[in-house]
């Protein structure tokens, strides 16, 4: 009996996405949306996708996830959701770009504690939309068989307009139907102005460099040492540096900023061509998009009569192809045509969609000025759940707060402000200075400035309280942290 081929997908989680502010933000980019009609965040597709090429002849790992320190939690919150087993964590310091991730997912592949297999990595971002798996499977099949000999592959989509937003692939002779025989790399090529790619499109033998790249662990670290040496050394260095704790992955924070940033298509892959490291391409129709910006969304939503695409509570009258994604209230649109509405409890975009590349100069306004809506939603994701900042002024803050089953909040206090809970649904455990009470629906509590205290959540239900804080300085700096469920002391 033929020995399966080990397959260790790798999903790269780190991206920030501003071109789809402001519900892509620093603290919940785009990755972790949902802007599809399954209900499902791109990150969870991702690894869908990949866990879905098992089967005969192909043994699948549990995804490894690289990402941050910020949404480590985010990570296996939804992977848990979809049914995903989480395989490894990986954490990355700082961002170093696309290779050096991929260098700690090979390294974390090859390490002894994980076997000591040589499988073949099979490396998306996490924030593409491909509809078709069937086709998808069939061309991923191809291109683990092809890696498995020890080439390196790439997933080259066949273009189905004259792009100048991606990266193109020549491969050698026509492009083939979805998972024909892996073309020969020839050439990468940057992204290319309208009559280039007009030119490619015509010619059938350049695809759009996906960004999926299928390679054993061993082929990928033997040619980074070939061509770029210095980020091998240095990922490794962070590597042996790591520390390990909650089935997180932490490389060595020195280490890890000493390494180079650099992509995987510079520091690798544009590199193989003609050299002693074969690389081949997997033609892929499978209706992939990156989902870079507001018009990618509009192009792969479902649509009425008239072009307009709604999520949300939305009205639209007397308009033409037009998005309007509505979060938290009604919104309602007339009389416009090529029009991207966004809304969100803090923060609107109205932008024509033509113009929706310009999004990140609106992020980079926001940074400039120091603003929170770069990197905040007025409702904030936390390990132990989630707080909705529902009013403030210049003494107060208002806060809606929800508890998972079995979490709870750090043992902390505060300099400048006392607190007041009223518990609104299930069940508190407080811990109140020296007292430890047991609250329920309608009842409340006082927690004085300067006092030690806790919130968690015992029972099998989600725990909600309303938080009235009051005090001369209320941000989430003024926070002393004494016992920490997540780290954070």
């Amino acid at each position: 009996m033929t020995q399966p081929i080990s397959v260790q997908p790798v999903v790269m989680a780190g991206g920030s996405g501003t071109r789809l502010w402001p519900l892509s933000r620093a603290a919940f980019p785009k990755q972790f949306l949902v802007l599809t009609a399954d209900n499902l965040s791109l990150f969870q597709q991702a690894a869908q996708r990949l866990v879905a090429v098992a089967g005969a002849g192909f043994e699948v790992a549990p995804p490894i996830t690289v990402g941050n320190e910020e949404h480590r939690f985010m990570v296996l919150d939804q992977l848990r959701e979809c049914g995903i087993e989480p395989g490894a964590l990986l954490l990355e310091p700082m961002g170093r770009n696309t290779a050096p991730a991929m260098t700690l997912a090979a390294l974390a592949a090859l390490d002894s504690l994980n076997g000591g297999t040589d499988p073949v990595l099979v490396v998306t971002p996490a924030d593409h939309v491909i509809p078709d798996q069937a086709a998808f499977n069939a061309a991923l099949r191809r291109a683990i068989a092809e890696a498995a000999t020890g080439t390196l592959v790439v997933l080259g989509v066949r273009p189905t307009q004259p792009e100048t937003g991606y990266g193109y692939i020549l491969g050698q002779g026509e492009a083939e139907a979805p998972g024909g025989t892996p073309q020969r790399v020839l050439q990468f090529v940057e992204k290319p102005d309208l009559a280039t790619a007009e030119r490619y499109l015509a010619d059938g033998r350049y695809l759009w460099n996906s960004g999926m790249f299928v390679v054993r662990a061993s082929v990928w670290m033997a040619a980074l040492d070939n061509f770029r040496p210095d980020i091998a050394a240095a990922t490794r260095a962070a590597w042996a540096a790591r520390k390990t704790d909650q089935g997180f992955v932490r490389p060595g924070n020195a280490e890890f900023a000493a390494v180079p940033a650099e992509s995987v298509d510079y520091a690798v892959m544009e590199r193989c061509p003609g050299s002693a490291f074969p690389i081949r391409m997997v033609p892929l129709d499978a209706g992939w998009d990156d989902l870079g910006a507001w018009d990618a969304v509009w192009q792969v939503a479902a649509k009425d009569g008239a072009g307009n695409a709604q999520l949300g509570d939305a009205i639209v009258q007397d308009s033409r192809d037009t998005l309007v994604h509505a979060t938290s209230r009604l919104v309602s649109v007339v009389g416009m045509d090529n029009v991207i509405v966004i809304e969100t409890p803090d923060a609107v975009l109205v932008a024509d969609r033509a113009r929706s590349q310009d999004v990140k100069k609106i992020v980079a306004t926001l940074e400039a000025q120091g603003r929170e809506e770069k990197n905040l939603h007025r409702k904030v994701h936390r390990p132990w759940g989630w707080y909705d900042g529902i009013d403030h002024g210049p003494r107060h803050q208002v806060k809606r707060i929800m508890v998972k089953p079995g979490a709870s909040l750090s043992l902390q206090m505060h300099h400048h402000r006392a607190e007041h809970w009223i518990v609104v649904r299930g069940t508190a455990e407080v811990t109140n200075g020296d007292q430890i009470l047991t609250l329920t629906e309608n009842q409340s509590t006082y927690i004085p400035l300067g006092q030690k205290h806790r919130l968690a959540n015992r029972g099998t239900e989600p725990l909600e309280i309303i938080e009235v804080q009051s005090g001369g300085y209320l941000g989430e700096d003024d926070i002393v942290r004494f016992e920490d469920t997540y780290g954070r002391t």
